[in-house]
This record gives structure tokens, sequence and C-alpha cells, in this order.
């Protein structure tokens, strides 16, 4: 059990924690939430005792393990399995100890003590974390040496769960991690035996891995029961009935002051007056609710561009004088289209999105563009490039020499950036705020594609909420490599799946793509059963992915996916003959002219296809049983 009574820590003169407490009790795991700033890593310090607080107490068991990612990331020679072995000194001492013991009673000790801590099954233990966490065996045996600053704190990370302390602290666990990463840690935390206490802003982790959430607001603790959504409705309810017993008082304490104004100097009414007035000076006033106040994102709506804005035919993409690292790709991206990118990392999501943004060039194959195209690329590295010394109105300036200081400064208040931070020099501010500068200085030419890669890192829930609210207000496209499973889920309605250098369109959901993560057994054999149920004497298709008719449930999914493909293209071809019907138009040079006249043709014949798909979708649908 963890206690923290009357806890008050102050950094730089500034109080994170007054007279804070929390019982957090053991083997339970707590999902510790607040705005960017408000203390969270401070408290893990205090709790890891890295630090220590001003006032106040922190209990924990006799012999309780504590266990923290440490500061600096794993290097060095040794293979990433014998890093993670390591971490485990105990296991470590005894297997040296038996290799040069000579008392046949200590020797019996060491091995009685080594199959008690399970020892010799520790090396598939280890494998099977760092396997979850995204490497392979043959990754497993290479040097850490090897591997970027992002791939070692994996290892940091592994030799950490590797360890199973009585009390897991973990601070912003998936910022290195990809979705499939992300998806066995939640799966693995909500199987841990012993405490956890999470600091992290994805929201489907602290519904998915947590029983506890605790809200640090106002230099305070509060404790809720469930997880993240539980949380939201528990405090909504709270902050209302708050706000309502502050309203009855106020009305209270002015019925008090209004007899007693009226009757304090009457004789007959001096006594009761008296009364009210001691009444009212013993009366606690209830602070009235407050709410946090959010923050919102703007993109600026983009030049409306007839589709395709990208086609791809047969295109290969890698890096100079190297095999491409992507081959046989043949997609297509329409306006308004949300894709996400689904694959492992080191698969070759970032190159697809290099492809996209224009930073690499097909080593073989065609792709066509938009001749009016932009693309805003948002990468987290870019963080990293940064002038620490300038302010975000003079990066603004500099990435936008053609607007003025006013309009760079209304550009940078749409991310949330106020007066006071725009002028505040970028190393000053926190990760979340050169983030969004970052989104700030990507769309300043109004982007027809948002490419986000990772947008979310140090993104605190409320800027997250933000985010998703931006995204489904722009009207252009938005291609998304993410690890948060929230943003994913609101935002797009496709998904590409780059995997064995290929990148192609993903049959399915989230939750399919899950259970395909974390059940890859099972969910080979579901396709293979799901596509031997759906076979046909008939030998007809749906028209659109090909497969054999389905149950109800899979058709019902063709009908809808095959609507949404309507839709997209009646919206697109809307588009074109609106541009087309136009006088203006016509004065356009003869190549413009001829583009629209040719997208025109290949939106017809694609809607016509469509609705051929949806037509049969629908009949299959509706002669299931």
């Amino acid at each position: 059990m963890l206690t923290i009574t009357d806890l008050t820590c102050r950094v730089a003169g500034r109080p994170l924690l007054e007279g804070a407490s929390l019982t957090l009790p053991a083997g339970h795991k707590g999902g510790l939430i607040g705005r960017n700033g408000t203390g969270k890593t401070t408290l893990l310090k205090l709790i890891a005792g890295e630090i220590q607080a001003d006032t106040g107490e922190i209990r924990l068991p006799n012999n309780a393990r504590i266990g923290r990612i440490a500061q600096e990331a794993p290097s060095g020679p040794q293979s990433l399995l014998e890093t993670v072995l390591a971490a485990d000194t105990e296991r470590a001492k005894l297997l040296d100890e038996a290799e040069h013991a000579t008392d046949p009673h200590r020797i019996a000790d060491i091995h009685q003590r080594l199959h008690e801590i399970g020892a010799h099954a520790a090396p598939a233990r280890a494998a099977q974390i760092l396997h979850g966490l995204g490497f392979d065996a043959a990754a497993q045996e290479r040097p850490c040496s090897d591997f970027s600053g992002g791939w070692r704190m994996r290892v940091a990370l592994a030799a950490l769960l590797f360890q199973a302390p009585d009390l897991l602290l973990l601070d912003e666990p998936t910022n290195h991690l990809d979705l499939e990463a992300t998806l066995w840690l939640e799966d693995f935390l909500k199987r841990y035996p012993y405490t956890v206490l999470l600091v992290s802003h994805d929201r489907d982790l602290l519904n998915g891995a947590v029983d506890k959430i605790i809200h640090l607001h106002e230099r305070k603790l509060t404790m809720y029961t469930g997880g993240y959504d539980d949380f939201e409705r528990l405090r909504s309810e709270r902050l209302a009935l708050q706000a309502a017993a502050a309203a009855k008082q106020d009305a209270q304490r002015k019925h008090m002051q209004a007899f007693i104004d009226r009757f304090r100097y009457k004789a007959s009414k001096a006594r009761q007056a008296q009364s009210r007035i001691k009444a009212l000076a013993k009366m606690q006033p209830i602070a009235a609710a407050v709410e946090e106040r959010g923050i919102e994102f703007t993109f600026p709506e983009p030049e409306e561009l007839a589709p395709p804005l990208i086609v791809m035919d047969d295109v290969a993409v890698g890096y100079e004088e190297g095999k491409p690292i992507l081959t046989r790709i043949n997609m297509r991206l329409d306006p308004d289209e949300r894709i996400a990118l689904l694959g492992s990392n080191g698969n070759g999501k970032s190159t697809m999105a290099k492809l996209i943004a224009g930073k690499l060039k097909p080593m073989a194959g065609e792709l066509r563009a938009s001749r009016k195209l932009k693309v805003g690329y948002f990468a987290q590295h870019q963080t990293d490039e940064l002038d620490l010394e300038a302010t975000p109105l003079l990066s603004m300036e500099r990435a936008a020499p053609n607007l003025n200081a006013e309009k760079c400064r209304a550009h940078i208040a749409r991310f949330g950036l106020d007066v006071q931070r725009a002028t505040t020099p970028v190393g000053n501010l926190s990760g979340g705020e050169k983030a969004r500068l970052l989104l700030a200085l990507m769309t300043h030419a109004a982007p027809n594609i948002l490419l986000l890669d990772e947008p979310t890192n140090h993104l605190d829930i409320d800027s997250r909420q933000a985010l998703v609210q931006a995204i489904n207000d722009f009207p252009g496209a938005v291609v998304l490599i993410s690890h948060d499973p929230h943003l994913i889920e609101l935002t797009v309605d496709r998904f590409w799946l780059v995997k064995d250098g290929r990148c192609q369109p993903f049959d399915g959901d989230l939750n399919d793509y899950k259970e395909m993560i974390l059940n890859p057994g099972r969910s080979e054999k579901a396709r293979e059963k799901r596509e031997k149920a759906e076979a046909r004497p008939d030998g007809k298709t749906d028209g659109r992915s090909g497969r054999k008719g389905g149950d109800a449930g899979d058709l019902k999914r063709q009908v809808e996916q095959s609507a949404l493909a309507v839709k997209k293209l009646t919206e697109a071809m809307d588009i074109i003959e609106k541009k087309m019907a136009d006088r203006k138009f016509y004065e356009e040079p003869a190549g413009v002219i001829a583009d629209w006249q040719r997208k025109h043709a290949e939106v017809t014949k694609r809607l016509e296809q469509a609705e051929e798909a949806w037509l049969q979708a629908q009949m299959a649908l509706d002669s299931a049983p």
C-alpha cells in the first residue's frame, strides 16, 4: 500500500503539491493525470526517493521494491537480452556465486532461491517482454549500442518490467512506443500482479490498464474509482453538485444578510439579527466549481482541389544507394480522406509518410500529385530542430516571411499559444507547447494534406482532445501515424498496413488490428474460419474486396464501406462539376482544363464501380439468413 499524507513540495519557489494526501491499496493500478506542468513527474520522483518533500510523509511496506525507468538509456556491448536479464540483480548475483561456491549447504541454498524466483525461466520471460516491445529474436541478440535512443528507452522499459517491482512507477511509457507496443503494454499492465502508478495522457491506456484515476489539480490529489471515462463522468457530477451547493449557500447568505441589514438596529429583532451575524461569520464558504479552461486548435482551410490529390502506380521507395524499403505501392489519396498507417516501427511507416510529403522520390513506378498540392508534415523529431533561443513568434516569422507579425501572432494563437507564450523563448516552453508550435509551423501555408507522425507525444489529454476536434473540422485529407488508439478511432475511417515491404489497405477496423497484434495465431485461425464459412456454391463475391459472401456482420460492414466510398466519390464529382460549370474555368490554360477533364472521366468510372459494389453488397445482405 502506498500512503501519502499532507505532502507539500516546492520547486524553484513554486508550490506543486500542498497538503496532498493519497492512499493507493496494494495490487491496484492508479493513473496519475493532470495538466502539463502540474507536478506529476515530481510526485513520482518524491515516491522513488529521488528528491525530498518540504513537509509530509510517504509510506510504503518494509522492503517494498520500487521500480522506475533509469534516466540514462542502456548502451554498450551487451545484447538486449543480457541487458534485461542483468536488471534482476539478485538473480545475477546468485548465478555468479553459484559458479564459485564450494560449500554444499550454500550451493543448495543458492539453487533453492534460484528456483523460488524462477531464475531458469527468466530468459524466456525477458525475451517475451522484449518481443512485446518490438524486438524480434535477431534484434534481442544485438548489442544495445546498435540502437537509437528511442529504441534503447524501450530496452530500459523492458528491464523495468522484467524486474517486476512491488510498486511500478511509469512516466509516459508510450512516448517511445508504436501502436503495436502500446497495445501490448496495456495488456501486460492489466495482468501485472503488483501495484502500479502510471502517468499518461493516453486515454485508452487509462481506460484499459488502471482501476483508479488520481487527479492532480490545484496542488491536491483526488482519487476516483475506474478508468478515465469513469473519472470524467464522476468529476462532472461532483462539479455539478459543488456548483449547486455553492449557489444554494450564496442565496442563503444573501437572505441572511438582507435580514441583518433590515432588522439589525430594530430593538424587537436585534437578538435574531445578532444570531444571524454569528451564523454568517461561522459559515464556511463553498468554493464555486471552476472548470479548467480548454484548449482549442484550428487548422486553416486549404484551397479546394479536385481528386485525386496523389496517385501511386507500382511505386518503390527507399533511401539513396540502398534497396527499396517499400515496393509495389498502388495507392490513391483523395480530398477529405482520413487514413491511419498501421505497422510496427521499422516496417516503413515513416518512409511512406516521407514519400507522400515529397521528401523522398520514387525509386521506381510513378507518383502523380495535384499541381497545387501542399502537404503539412509533422514529425516528432522536428522538436529537436527548433531554435531554442528564438520565440514562437520569431520562429513563425522565419517560416512564413510573407506574413506580417500580426498574422503570425494570430496563427500561433490558433494552437493555444497566447501572447505571453508567443514571446517566450522556445527553450522555456513545455514539451506540449513545443508540439503545438510545430503544428502551427507546418500549417501556416494552409496545406491540403495533414501528415501527422506521432503528433500526440507530450500533449496532455485536453490538447489531444483539441487535436481530435481540429482534425475532424479540417476539410482536407489527413494521414496519421500514432500510438494513441483513441485519436485513431475518433479521426480516421481507412487503414493502410505497412508490413513486409508493402503498403496495402487493411480490411478491418482497429479492433481487428488489435486482435491480430495481441493474438496473431487466433486471429489467423479466425480469418481462415471466416473465409471457409463465407464460401458460397455460386462463387459470387461482394464486388469490392473480392471476398466471398460472409455472415451478416461482415456483409453489413461491406455495405457501410461501399456506401462511404460512394459518398466520397459523389462529393468529389460535385467539386469537379462545380469547377467545370464555372465560365472562368475555360479561361484556364489548356493543360489545366485537360487535367480536370481526365479527373472527371476517372471519377465517373470509379463512381460507377462503387455504386455496383454497393448494390451487390446490399443484395447479399438482404438475402443473408
